[in-house]
């Protein structure tokens, strides 16, 4: 369901069109050159966005600053079931 969302609602049989039209333009030979390049840079891509990310960490908590959120969400959850379980309590039935 979420990959169809990803694809900018591209369905298979025009995902097939484009990769038929690339072939013709760029032959049989160049297409697992250019995949390859496309990997390598999407590799490249994720490295840098992940130095980024360790970067950014590193300096919060050089600073003091906390930045795992999911403490804080955890913390929040918690409350909000125990507050449904305190209005539910009188009124669960056991199956």
């Amino acid at each position: 369901m979420i990959s169809q969302a990803i694809f900018l609602f591209i369905s298979g049989a025009e995902i097939g069109f484009i990769l038929f039209i690339v072939l013709l333009v760029f032959g049989a030979d160049k297409v697992p050159e250019i995949a390859r390049g496309l990997g390598k840079a999407m590799r490249q891509v994720k490295d840098a966005t992940n130095d980024i990310k360790s970067e950014i960490s590193k300096g919060a908590e050089k600073q003091g600053i906390d930045i795992d959120i999911t403490k804080d969400v955890r913390k929040e959850i918690d409350k909000v079931k125990d507050d449904v379980d305190e209005v539910t309590g009188p009124i669960k039935r056991k199956f």
